[in-house]
């Protein structure tokens, strides 16, 4: 299935394809918060170009339509949140490093990046009726589902544990428990951000057969 950004650049000549992508990229940014802000059902190019310093126009000669925009920006902040887990990983000496480190992540994407993540939940959900979306949503599930799978195989070699779950099984535990604790806190729990790192704590803990953390 061809994605829609295949697609976009398919409107223009190949020695301009890299220019091209990369103003897409500039536009796709700067629309981000916005995007975060309306989510999909009140988003339109028209309503975006209103609430940016870009013109309608602009914006609708590099993207065909709203969805285009929106799986762009998505796969751009997505690509981001992967690489903040990856330093982690590859900065935790110990268990103990990996799971302060791991978790301190967690909470504060949940609390400082709660719309960015909502707009992504609701792009997913937008793919199950929406064809057009299906192989972009696919292509960014897969790609988190990689970096579960590579920050588990590091608690694992720390813990000196076997990975005993599947890694499709591994992302729904924890996206499962994400988008759970996403919702209480956009709903004001102000006990969400610690709560979802206790949870989380307890699931890897529990994963790796460590009864009592010592923290």
């Amino acid at each position: 299935m061809t994605s829609q950004r295949e697609k976009q650049t398919h409107r223009v000549p190949r020695t301009r394809v890299d220019k091209f992508a990369e103003r897409r990229a500039e536009l796709g940014e700067a629309a981000l918060q916005t995007l975060a802000a309306l989510g999909y059902a009140r988003t339109s190019l028209r309503e975006i170009a209103q609430n940016s310093v870009f013109s309608h126009g602009v914006l609708h000669y590099y993207f065909s339509d709203k969805v285009d925009l929106i799986v762009c920006s998505v796969r751009q902040y997505k690509a981001r949140c992967v690489t903040r887990y990856d330093r982690v990983t590859a900065e935790a000496a110990s268990y103990d490093e990996m799971m302060e480190g791991f978790l301190r992540a967690l909470g504060d994407t949940l609390r400082d990046e709660a719309h960015m993540h909502r707009l992504w939940y609701d792009l997913r959900a937008q793919a199950l009726f929406e064809e057009a979306f299906r192989a972009d949503v696919a292509a960014i599930d897969k790609s988190l589902e990689n970096m579960v799978l590579r920050i588990m195989n590091r608690f694992s070699e720390l813990a000196e544990a076997p990975l005993a779950l599947a890694p499709s099984v591994l992302y729904a535990l924890f996206d499962g428990l994400f988008q759970q604790y996403l919702l209480r806190h956009l709903s004001g729990d102000e006990e969400a951000v610690e709560a979802l790192r206790a949870d989380a704590r307890t699931a890897i803990d529990t994963l790796f057969g460590v009864a009592v953390h010592a923290g």
